[in-house]
């Protein structure tokens, strides 16, 4: 075990109390949390915008590439590297119990391209390797992408907030940090003071233009987050796992964490424990709180004061309507913004691709025949597919910054709802958000894939053998005229599909918004509901009954006083 060991009895003492109380969700949370405390672990969480490098900095970190990765955004699921004696992993499905599966099977279960959205439903990933660097009881955390465990983007993330301990910032050094990783490390600074930068791919840019980055990262954090000296860590990933190139700020990484696993790993560990004892106890107190009120007053009383939960849900999901009606006026908006700027990059690749086609065509190797047509198609997907690309990298992140810029307005609408909601006084409804979490990026993935259209290409039975016949300065003069065609149609039909695609996750991830905003409402009149319930059934059978399991709650509450006296 490892040395920082400390004891979790209370919170053992709080799940037994949960179940109790017949809060069996909350009592899992308890579990899960109280478990790791018993063993003395703690969590630094990574965490980052898409596409950052997060997956490979930890497999760099822990010297042996564990976790997928890849040139799309891949991490689907919050998925912890602990240490063990040998290489080994295991999951945990929603409702069911840990079993072991071979690490080469990872990526079907954490991947977002083999479980998109955890369609699958794990609930938890751990991973075992013997890295030393774990052996004190730290563990490294895979999050998926940017706002990860801190802005709730996926229910497993939201469970997992209470056990962060330490967060790994991975910045990017091309471009230098942005608007939105700002509001991102902002947001884990308050719920985290242990924070560690890094400033990840450094082997991408110049020596002088990386230290640029390097300094203005700096000083934009100092600003920002108040702070003195910021440290930035410039790492390379795939420099350190290939074993080439330099150093650079590996030893001081690894020496910090190292020094942070040995100097405050206990302290942090106890710390999660009465983090998680303030956030898990509050929410019990609520429980208990509710279940009391449903006994004690009158059941027409409780009866009527579900029905205006009830209606105050509905005049949420009226406000949340009203919101979309809103919402879908800055939609239109930002779909003609992406019209236009397809419309400006189809004005200046379609004559430009056209040309290096034509041109390429005529110092391809093949010199006449079938073969030469082909070598041009296959040249005209690449040339399309380069220009697209190179499109799509520079579209995105303007697509994206429009959506949080809308979505600003639409959070600020939302806030004032919740505000009014909770001065309705409803203790049900006080364990509501005070504000909605801004957004940082989209929260659907893309979909997106080129079409080769490969029926306009005009290549058929009749085209090869004439093409047999003809010379070679004859069928360039035919690929100029159909490839030509061929190449604006590739242009034209894929950029529809990456304007299509930013309104599709535009839309999807507003719908996403409203939906955990809803959810938060109805599962505080669920609770409500639940209670009435159980002050039904306890009524029918008398007031000895009721008395009873008041005094019975009464115990609990003053139970979970003794265990948790500072919330």
């Amino acid at each position: 075990m490892p040395p920082n060991h400390v004891n979790g009895s209370r919170l053992e003492a709080l799940e037994r109390l949960a179940i109790e109380a017949g809060a069996e969700n909350l009592a899992k949370e308890v579990l899960t949390l109280s478990t790791r405390i018993r063993e003395g672990l703690f969590y630094v969480a990574c965490v980052g915008q898409f596409k950052r490098g997060k997956s490979s900095l930890l497999n760099a970190l822990v010297g042996e590439v564990l976790l997928p990765v890849g040139v799309v955004p891949v991490t689907a699921v919050v998925t912890v590297l602990r240490h063990g004696q040998r290489r080994a992993a295991r999951l945990r499905m929603e409702g069911s119990g840990w079993r072991n599966i071979d690490p080469d099977e990872l990526t079907d279960y954490v991947a977002e391209e083999r479980n998109p959205e955890n369609k699958k439903g794990v609930d938890a990933v751990e991973v075992f390797t013997p890295s030393p660097l774990l052996a004190s009881g730290m563990c490294l955390v895979d999050t998926p992408g940017i706002g990860s465990v801190f802005t709730g983007n996926t229910e497993a993330t939201r469970a997992f907030v209470p056990h962060v301990d330490a967060a790994l910032v991975v910045l990017g050094a091309d471009p230098p940090i942005s608007a939105d990783e700002l509001d991102l490390v902002e947001e884990i600074a308050n719920h985290c003071p242990n924070l560690l930068f890094v400033l990840s791919k450094a082997d991408k840019l110049a020596d002088q233009e990386r230290q640029e980055a390097t300094e203005f990262t700096r000083r934009v954090l100092s600003q920002r987050l108040g702070m003195g000296e910021v440290c930035i860590h410039e790492v390379s990933a795939k420099e350190r796992l290939s074993g080439n190139g330099p150093s650079r700020g590996w030893p001081e990484l690894t020496s910090a964490l190292t020094r942070l696993a040995r100097q405050s790993g206990s302290e942090l560990v106890r710390a999660a424990e009465e983090r998680g004892l303030v956030h898990l106890g509050g929410k019990l107190k609520r429980h208990l709180e509710e279940e009391r009120g449903a006994l004690v007053r009158p059941l027409e009383e409780t009866e009527r004061r579900v029905e205006a939960l009830r209606l105050c849900v509905a005049d949420a999901e009226r406000s949340l309507n009203d919101l979309g009606y809103l919402f879908a006026a800055e939609q239109d908006r930002l779909a003609r913004i992406f019209s236009d700027k397809r419309g400006e990059f189809l004005k200046h690749a379609l004559a430009s691709a056209r040309e290096e086609l034509a041109r390429s065509c005529r110092e391809l190797p093949a010199r006449r025949g079938p073969a030469l047509r082909k070598a041009s198609i296959r040249l005209a997907l690449e040339i399309a597919t380069r220009w697209l690309d190179r499109w799509l990298a520079e579209a995105e992140p303007t697509a994206e910054a429009l959506y949080v810029q809308a979505m600003e307005r639409f959070r600020e609408l939302a806030d004032g709802f919740l505000q009014e909601i909770k001065q309705t006084g409803e203790s049900a409804l006080s364990g509501l958000p005070d504000s909605i979490n801004p957004e940082v990026g989209f929260r659907w993935r893309s979909r997106l894939f080129y079409k080769d259209l490969w029926q306009y290409t005009g290549a058929g039975p009749a085209i090869w053998l004439l093409d047999a016949m003809r010379s070679r300065n004859s069928i360039l003069a035919s690929i100029d005229l159909r490839l030509g065609d061929y190449i604006q149609q590739l242009l034209e039909t894929n950029a529809t599909r990456i304007e299509n695609d930013f309104n599709e996750r535009v839309m999807e991830s507003r719908r996403r918004y409203q939906y955990e905003i809803r959810t938060s409402i109805q599962e505080a009149l669920a609770v409500a509901t639940r209670s009435l319930e159980r002050a039904r059934e306890l009524k029918a059978q008398g007031i000895r009954a009721i008395q009873e399991e008041i005094d019975r709650i009464d115990e609990m509450s003053d139970r979970l006083g003794a265990l948790a006296p500072h919330r």
